[in-house]
């Protein structure tokens, strides 16, 4: 599964890049058939300041879910955690 990354209006050092990586590389544990998975990380004017975006590209639809949060950190956790229901929905859905 290819991994990218973007940072929006900011640049993300190499240690949230790399806790990024490790937490979405962990989805392919539940589904075998990700293609690649884009990662968007910008800041918003709110309190809870840190938006997270990831889309999951697999076969038949693209799964895109959005957090936001105080830390980079929790949104990708949050969303990852979303991602893996999802992602096992749609595999027991295709073993009907």
């Amino acid at each position: 599964m290819e991994i990218r990354v973007q940072s929006i209006r900011f640049d993300a050092d190499q240690k949230l890049l790399d806790f990024v990586e490790k937490k979405v590389s962990k989805l392919s544990k539940f589904y075998d058939e990700i293609i690649a998975a884009e990662v968007a990380m910008s800041l918003l004017p709110e309190h809870e300041n840190k938006n997270v975006k990831i889309q999951l590209r697999i076969p038949g639809n693209d799964l895109i879910i959005e957090k936001n949060a105080r830390t980079f950190e929790d949104a990708v956790v949050d969303c990852v955690d979303v991602l893996k229901e999802k992602l096992v929905r749609v595999k027991e859905k295709r073993a009907i």
